[in-house]
């Protein structure tokens, strides 16, 4: 729904004046709220649902429960499934005045006349929320492989219209439900990112669930440019400027869920390829205790949370699970006694009672200005997102040598390669082993689906790359997905984490001061009882987690 529409609604009944209003279409830009949370976090109403009696009064429409209310195939009938996620229109009853309708949208007369156009009947509006109409469509029309063939249908339907035509096609009601679709179906299926991507003669859609790419029907690639702007307006992109990428925005309503999309474009040879990288707060736990830690690691990761002073380090590559660790570990310190500061590019989830900060390099905002700002802020612990040069570096050892604790990351291969990369960055080595506490390196590996794993005899090829020989193994088993309906037929569901931790203690200390190499390092803390991340993927292989190729692939 619109908002100003919304805001306006409620200001014509005298509930908000016109300062509020701005108020509040600032505090949806900011914080990417919707409507109905914004109105409740200013007490215009006191639940979110509250919202659509309001609506309703004011179109003189029925408002139904929809909860636990199923409609006759008979009615279904009355209206064909691809007009019905076309316009986001549900019947509910039929009767001598008419064809009575809930919209997803009920402020979109628009959808109301095209309805009465299309059917040849009247079109008397009904009122519920619009999650509840939207899960009612999919649910009564087949889900979401119907629905999206239904639209593709339409879409191949309007593919004789003239190409040059699609930038102005963006705002559409196919392609807005199509884009729409394809969002819901990723979300569902818990993707991480969804890319849109066009080719010389195709045009693909991919999404990323447990870290692999699996793609989706394409559209007729023709209408690549019309799919590609509609994100782009979704995400308040400049949809006339194409030669330069750009960053944006989209939060939207899933069910009872809001979902977070942080959208980048960028120029290629055939067009503008996009990527959004899904943040759904539903889908991450963030307590320590949910992370997946070994026990040994989880003790030691408390312990250290909880001191005065120090740097913590987590290492991995992008996307290995650095910041959820991270944010877990916060939410375990986050009390009434401490005050806790992140710096972040971008924020990524928002926690109450944590002052969170974004990193903005556009306008001379980074890690280090922020970090220099945290130290005039009477902090107790500070999380800096990355520490990527030297001067964040030494301001982060400065703040936890005067009294703070500092969380971070880095982009290393293992534990004892942080330090090293501290010391490359310039940062005095007795600096660094003065202040630094530990460093937990971590992968995250897809787990074998549980409907479908068996037992299996690995080759000796694939043994030997893991430096196993068969008679070593003695009685241990080896287990695979064999793929089935549950995973989609990858063999793997869901992902779990690989840890490797370095515990900083007085010898590793001395040779981190006299510049030891990583090599020399990681030796000492295998001596030491460090267990390193192969070691670890061993350990969930025996246990029948995950699979040889998978702790080969990350480790």
């Amino acid at each position: 729904m619109d908002n100003q529409q919304v805001i306006d609604l409620f200001s014509s009944r005298g509930m908000v004046d016109k300062f509020l209003a701005q108020d509040m279409l600032q505090s949806i830009e900011v914080t990417g709220k919707t409507i109905a949370e914004t109105l409740k976090d200013f007490d215009i109403i006191g639940h979110k649902d509250e919202i659509w009696p309001v609506i309703a009064s004011e179109l003189g429409a029925e408002m139904v429960d929809l909860s636990d209310w199923t409609p006759p195939q008979e009615l279904l009938a009355l209206l064909p499934s691809g007009m019905a996620r076309l316009h986001g229109a549900l019947p509910v009853n039929v009767g001598p005045e008419g064809l009575h309708v809930c919209l997803v949208d009920p402020l979109n007369p628009q959808a109301a006349e095209d309805l009465r156009f299309a059917l040849g009947r009247e079109i008397i509006l009904a009122v519920a929320p619009d999650y509840i109409v939207e899960e009612k469509i999919n649910e009564c029309y087949g889900g979401e492989s119907q629905a999206m063939d239904d639209l593709l249908g339409q879409l191949d339907d309007a593919s004789s219209g003239n190409p040059q035509d699609a930038q102005s096609e963006a705002n559409s009601a196919p392609i807005i439900r199509y884009v729409d679709l394809v969002l819901y179906q990723a979300i569902k299926e818990k993707a991480s990112d969804i890319h849109f991507e066009p080719f010389e003669k195709d045009f693909k859609i991919r999404y990323r669930v447990d870290g692999s790419l699996f793609e989706m029907a394409p559209p007729p690639s023709h209408l690549a440019k019309a799919i590609i702007s509609r994100v782009k307006v979704m995400s308040n992109m400049n949809i006339a400027e194409t030669r330069v990428p750009q960053d944006g925005r989209i939060v939207k309503q899933i069910g009872e869920r809001q979902v977070d999309m942080r959208v980048s474009s960028l120029p290629t040879q055939h067009g503008e390829s996009v990527v959004l990288r899904v943040l759904d707060r539903s889908n991450v736990n963030l307590d320590i205790e949910s992370v997946g830690l070994p026990e040994n690691i989880y003790e030691y990761v408390v312990d250290t949370i909880e001191k005065p002073n120090g740097i913590f380090i987590v290492t991995g590559p992008t996307g290995a699970g650095k910041t959820t660790t991270l944010y877990a570990a916060l939410r375990k310190i986050n009390t009434i006694d401490s005050k806790l500061l992140t710096a972040e590019d971008p924020v990524e989830y928002d926690i109450d009672g944590i002052i969170q900060v974004p990193v903005n390099e556009a306008i001379g905002l980074d890690f280090a200005r922020v970090l220099r700002a945290f130290l005039r802020q009477d902090p107790d612990r500070i999380l800096v997102g990355e520490i990527r040069d030297k001067e964040t570096a030494q301001i982060a050892i400065q703040a936890s040598l005067t009294g703070h604790l500092v969380l971070s990351t880095l982009h290393t291969n293992d534990a004892p390669g942080a330090v090293t990369r501290l010391v490359d960055m310039g940062t005095e080595p007795f600096l660094v082993a003065a202040s630094l506490e530990g460093v937990l390196a971590q992968r995250l590996v897809r787990t074998i689906c549980s409907s479908c794993r068996a037992p299996y005899d690995p080759s000796e090829a694939i043994l030997s790359q893991l430096g196993l020989s068969p008679h070593e193994l003695g009685d241990k088993e080896f287990y695979t997905g064999k793929g089935c309906d549950v995973c989609g037929t990858s063999g793997y569901k869901g992902r779990k984490g690989l840890f490797e931790l370095l515990d900083i203690t007085d010898p590793i200390r001395e040779m981190i001061t006299d510049r030891a190499p990583t090599v020399v390092l990681k030796q000492k803390a295998i001596e030491l009882g460090m267990r390193t991340l192969r070691e670890d993927g061993l350990r969930n292989i025996y246990d029948g987690s995950t699979t040889i190729e998978e702790v080969l692939k990350y480790t």
